[in-house]
């Protein structure tokens, strides 16, 4: 038996499981191994480890603090499979990327610097960096906040995320294909797309070319036979198109994600309506990275987005989710165009994780 320290979070609208990257490779040279045993992966309710059994709540951050005087803190991000044996590295998650600065100030990585604190965070799945602006009241480390946003019923710490220069940073280019829209096949008929990579790739269709409003919620979404696997087949098209995967049947679970667009509300109270889907499920909210994609495409001529929102007077989007409103930010950081939205975080525990056996004899598909 072997012990993993780790602490729980919430980071916007997805728990996560926080680790020193130190400690995690002490266990062994295979990361992908012992999260998939620590999670109780594969398995629908991943009843011997500590998933959560949705997309949501399997994800793991990694940490250590950055050796090069650029950044404060180094942050890999795991979506630790359910139902098969494989972490997906290969996109970061918004939400979870919220706990990092607090993490980081708790540990000592980091000083506080009167109210409000700066973190830069460089994500090495896309290498992105991430300045994140921390309450620090007084110059203490702060973790009893009282702030809300939609998804979440109970407050957090707000912490204000900024996104420099965030286009392209998997694939080289805002728009892959060159193009700010695309046709890819959805029911055998061919629809338009906006591929667009910004904080992570997404394909982004129009809710009226897939027979929805885009209003529908999850579970109606969920309910309409044969839907999820024909808009999973688009977004495996898409992952070719936009040169991540050789071909459909390898495209990653979780990139590129898909997003359904429509018009705001009636009740006006946002801008643009979003179903987003990861890790084949529609999100309960918003995927963060995802709202950073599809704010470059509302600032970008000709995209699907576009045609339905730009950004007013003070630079903000409202985007009407599933589960509330929320509101990006597009402006300048240090010179540079970036993209801003504020999530909240909270430690709920700290622990000592039991892994049995050797991880080493863990078999299982890394991605």
């Amino acid at each position: 038996m072997q012990e993993l320290t780790a602490t729980w979070m919430r980071g916007g609208t997805s728990k996560c499981w926080v680790f020193d990257r130190a400690d995690l490779d002490d266990l062994g040279p295979d990361r992908a191994s012992v999260l998939l045993r620590v999670f109780g992966s594969p398995d629908p309710r991943q009843v011997d480890g500590v998933g959560g059994a949705t997309s949501t709540t399997s994800k793991a951050v990694i940490l250590a603090p950055a050796t090069t005087g650029d950044v404060d803190v180094d942050y890999t991000f795991a979506q630790v499979g359910i139902n098969e044996p494989v972490v997906d590295w290969g996109s970061n998650c918004g939400n979870c990327s919220a706990v990092v600065g607090m993490y980081a100030l708790r540990r000592g990585w980091v000083r506080p610097t009167g109210e409000l604190t700066t973190v830069r965070v460089r994500n090495t799945n896309t290498g992105a960096l991430i300045v994140q602006q921390v309450p620090t009241p007084g110059g203490q480390v702060e973790e009893d906040g009282d702030e809300y946003i939609p998804g979440v019923p109970f407050p957090g710490v707000g912490v204000r995320m900024w996104f420099p220069d965030p286009a392209g940073l998997t694939t080289g280019a805002l728009l892959p294909t060159g193009s700010p829209r695309d046709k890819l096949l959805f029911e055998g008929r061919a629809v338009e797309a906006t591929l667009v990579d910004a904080g992570a790739p997404v394909a982004v269709l129009d809710a009226a070319g897939v027979g929805l409003t885009g209003s529908e919620t999850p579970a109606e979404i969920t309910a309409r036979p044969g839907l999820l696997a024909a808009l999973d087949g688009v977004r495996r098209q898409a992952s070719v198109r936009m040169g991540l995967s050789a071909d459909e049947a390898s495209a990653e679970r979780a990139v590129p994600k898909l997003a359904i667009v429509a018009g705001g509300p009636a009740s006006g109270e946002a801008d643009l309506t979003v179903r987003m889907l990861s890790m084949g499920d529609v999100h309960p909210a918003l995927a963060i990275t995802g709202s950073v994609a599809l704010t470059m495409a509302a600032i970008t001529p000709g995209t699907l987005v576009a045609d339905h929102v730009s950004p007013d007077a003070e630079g903000r989007i409202r985007l009407a989710t599933p589960s509330g409103v929320v509101v990006t930010h597009v402006g300048v950081l240090d010179g540079t165009p970036a993209v801003a939205v504020t999530r909240t975080a909270r430690r709920i525990a700290d622990a000592v994780l039991a892994l049995p056996g050797e991880p080493s004899t863990i078999g299982g598909g890394v991605r």
